[in-house]
């Protein structure tokens, strides 16, 4: 079922070439809500492009070497071959001189290629999203979600790092916004972001989102370090 709003970017509308925001441990999703706040200047020529004109980037994460290491090249680190897009929905500057930002993710793309960087210092990409093309489709719900073994999960996670839980604030969500917030909020590392981007079906994100928090309990807290490139 096709979800596009009055301001919701048909297939027919998103770019073939955008810029990209890579950022270590940042997920988005369709659907999901993601805060940015924006300062260095490379980034701020983007957005600034970006509300001139269709309001769209990507996020995509760094890719790390075999040593899992995120930062052999701080300024043009090799980024993975799968992001998703999204939509500058709310928008505001500081006092400071930062640009405070929410993007709403729109859909997934495969990186087809890198393109020189812009006059703006940023990077941008030609994508293809057509592997993704039911991200703008609200999910069947033919395969429910295992609410309770998520909630057990989440719980168990929330306690072990001494914060409250907040299964009482999203069980009335759908499972898609559920699973989402849940994805997008809990800090695992980047590699289990991406395996989480990189689901097919909500049900396997869901499944997967569920074992990762597993195991992240029964490993016991771990910190988890980002920063844009």
């Amino acid at each position: 079922m096709s979800i596009c709003g009055p301001f919701d970017p048909a297939f027919s509308d998103l770019p073939d070439v955008m810029p990209v925001f890579p950022l270590s441990g940042a997920l988005l999703l369709p659907r999901g809500h993601l805060p940015l706040n924006i300062f260095e200047p490379r980034y701020m020529n983007m957005v600034a492009d970006a509300l001139g004109q269709d309001r769209i980037f990507g996020m995509i994460q760094p890719r790390p070497d075999q040593h899992k290491n995120y930062f052999m090249d701080p300024d043009h680190p090799e980024i993975f071959s799968t992001g998703c897009a999204g939509r500058i929905t709310a928008f505001s500057e500081t006092d400071d001189g930062r640009f405070l930002i929410t993007l709403t993710g729109v859909c997934r793309f495969n990186v087809i290629e890198e393109l020189p960087c812009t006059d703006g210092g940023y990077r941008t990409v030609r994508g293809d999203f057509s592997p993704w093309k039911d991200d703008l489709d609200i999910p069947a719900d033919d395969t429910p979600i295992n609410r309770d073994r998520l909630r057990i999960a989440l719980e168990a996670y929330f306690a072990q790092h001494s914060l409250r839980s907040c299964w009482d604030t999203l069980a009335d969500s759908d499972d898609e916004m559920l699973i989402t917030t849940i994805s997008m909020g809990c800090r695992l590392s980047p590699l289990e972001k991406q395996a989480l981007l990189e689901c097919t079906t909500l049900y396997d994100r869901g499944d997967m989102l569920t074992t990762l928090l597993e195991m992240a309990v029964h490993a016991g807290p771990k910190q988890v370090h980002g920063s844009a490139n």
